[in-house]
C-alpha cells in the first residue's frame, strides 16, 4: 500500500484509510463481526489510518475499532474526534470548551483501549469558544502523552491559520470529492504551503459514486435526510454520475476507483477516508491508489463535476450552519 506523509510532524499513513463510521448504522444497518472482520483485513492489506469520532454511535464505534484493533501488531494510526456532543440529526451541540475536550479525550482512550491517541481532531470549531482555547486545551494533551498529533474538521482558512498558531495542526479534515469542492480555491494552497496534511471524508460522496449504490429504507440510513438524496436532486445528480460511471467502464476500472483515483492525483498530501463495511469494497478501494489517470481523463472529470452542476447542499440547512465558511 503506498504510503504518504500526513503533515510535517512526522506521521506517515497509508494513502486510503478507513471511515469507519458507517460501522454504527449511520449508512443502514451494520454487523460487528463482520466489520471487526474487515477492519483486521484492512490491515493486513495495508491501510494504516482508522477513523472514528467519539458520537458515532454514540461511543460504539470507538469501541468497535478498539476491539478490532486489540492485539495487532502491525503500526497502525488511529484518529478520533470531539467537539459534537450529539450525533442526532437536527440535534447536533458543538462543543468546544476545554473542559468538555479533557473529559472526551479520557473516554475516548478507554474506549479504544489505548494509551494515546494518535491523531486528535478537533470536530466542529465551536463559535462561542476561541479556537485557541479548544487548540490550547488539545495542546496540553499533547504535552501530557495523551495524543500525538492535533488536526481540526471543517473550518475556515482563518480558523485554520489561528489553530496552526496555537499549535503544529498535523492534518485539516473536510468533505472532499467530485461533488464537493469548496476546499480547492483557498485551503488547499495554504495547507501544501505550511505542510499541513489533508484528510478526504466522503470521498465516495457518501457512496453515491459507487456503481452498487442503493439507500437503505431503514431508519439508520441518514443519506435520505440530505438534499443531495432527495427527490429532483438525487435525479440530476444520477444524471451527471452517468459520466463517471461511462468512464470508468471505458478504462476497465469500477467508478468508485475512478473517484478515489481522480481525488488522490489532486494533491499530494491528501488522504481519502472512505468508508466501506465489506472487505470487497476496501479492497476495491485499495486498489484504486495504483491507478494513474491521464490528464484527459481529470479535465473531462474537472469539467463535469463543478460545483454548479452539483444539485442539492451536503446537509440540512441546520447542519450547513455549523460549518465555518
Amino acid at each position: 500500500m503506498l504510503q504518504r506523509n500526513l503533515g510535517s510532524q512526522g506521521l506517515k499513513v497509508s494513502s486510503i484509510g478507513l471511515g469507519c463510521m458507517g460501522m454504527s448504522s449511520t449508512y443502514g444497518r451494520a454487523d460487528d463481526k463482520e466489520s471487526i472482520t474487515s477492519i483486521r483485513q484492512a490491515v493486513v492489506n495495508g491501510i494504516s489510518l482508522f477513523d472514528t469520532a467519539n458520537v458515532y454511535g454514540n461511543g460504539h464505534n470507538e469501541k468497535l475499532l478498539g476491539k478490532a484493533l486489540k492485539g495487532v501488531d502491525k503500526q497502525v494510526t488511529v484518529a478520533t474526534k470531539v467537539g459534537i456532543q450529539e450525533m442526532q440529526l437536527n440535534q447536533k451541540r458543538v462543543n468546544g470548551r476545554p473542559d468538555y475536550i479533557r473529559s472526551e479525550v479520557e473516554k475516548s482512550l478507554i474506549r479504544l483501549d489505548r494509551e494515546y491517541i494518535d491523531l486528535y481532531y478537533l470536530h466542529r470549531v465551536d463559535p462561542d469558544v476561541p479556537i485557541e482555547e479548544s487548540i490550547g486545551e488539545m495542546s496540553r494533551l499533547v504535552e501530557e502523552g495523551k495524543v500525538k498529533y492535533i488536526g481540526i474538521s471543517e473550518a475556515s482558512l482563518s480558523t485554520i491559520k489561528r489553530a496552526h498558531q496555537t499549535h503544529p495542526i498535523t492534518a485539516v479534515q473536510s468533505e472532499y470529492s467530485l461533488w464537493s469542492r469548496g476546499v480547492e480555491k483557498e485551503i488547499m494552497p495554504y495547507l501544501q504551503a505550511n505542510e499541513i496534511g489533508f484528510v478526504a471524508y466522503s470521498p465516495l460522496g457518501r457512496g453515491f459514486f459507487a456503481d452498487d449504490f442503493s439507500l437503505d429504507a431503514s431508519k439508520e440510513d441518514v443519506r435520505q435526510y440530505l438534499p443531495r438524496f432527495q427527490g429532483d436532486n438525487l435525479t440530476a445528480n444520477q444524471e451527471v454520475f452517468k459520466v463517471i460511471r461511462n468512464l470508468s467502464q471505458k478504462l476497465g476500472i469500477t467508478s468508485s476507483q475512478l473517484a478515489l483515483a481522480w481525488l488522490l492525483q489532486k494533491n499530494s498530501n491528501l488522504i481519502a477516508i472512505p468508508g466501506s463495511k465489506s472487505i470487497q469494497h476496501i479492497n476495491e478501494n485499495i486498489a484504486s491508489s495504483y491507478i494513474d489517470l491521464d490528464d484527459k481523463i481529470i479535465h473531462i472529470l474537472d469539467k463535469t463535476f463543478d460545483e454548479s452542476n452539483t444539485h442539492g447542499s451536503r446537509y440540512p440547512s441546520m447542519l450547513m450552519d455549523e460549518l465555518e465558511k
